[in-house]
């Protein structure tokens, strides 16, 4: 992911979260906030109880290579969290069900 698509400011990631209704889909919770920005951003949050500092950080880059096979419409702010389930995952079912949770949003574009 470039750094202009990568939402990292606390700030950010706690007013989207409040402000916005979450959509659950399998591990995934995903926060959409629509905005007038001619860019579009995510932010990942993998918390705690998923293990510790260097899994976290594999699952965070393992989501930023599937996040950049897709091409996306703009203007809008996604925060995906990760839930516990995802450690039993493979990659593929990972990617398969974060791109059919992102085809639900409506955020992809097509091709």
């Amino acid at each position: 992911m470039k750094k202009i698509n990568i939402l990292k400011s606390n700030d950010d990631f706690n007013r989207i979260i409040k402000e916005n209704k979450a959509f659950k889909y399998k591990d995934y919770y995903i926060y959409i906030e629509r905005n007038t920005n001619d860019v579009y951003k995510f932010g990942i949050a993998v918390p705690k109880k998923i293990g510790k500092a260097v899994v976290r950080n594999k699952y965070k880059r393992r989501l930023k290579s599937i996040i950049d096979k897709k091409v996306y419409q703009n203007n809008f702010n996604c925060i995906i969290i990760v839930g516990k389930g995802i450690l039993s995952r493979s990659f593929k079912e990972m990617e398969d069900n974060l791109f059919k949770a992102l085809e639900i949003l409506k955020i992809t574009k097509e091709k």
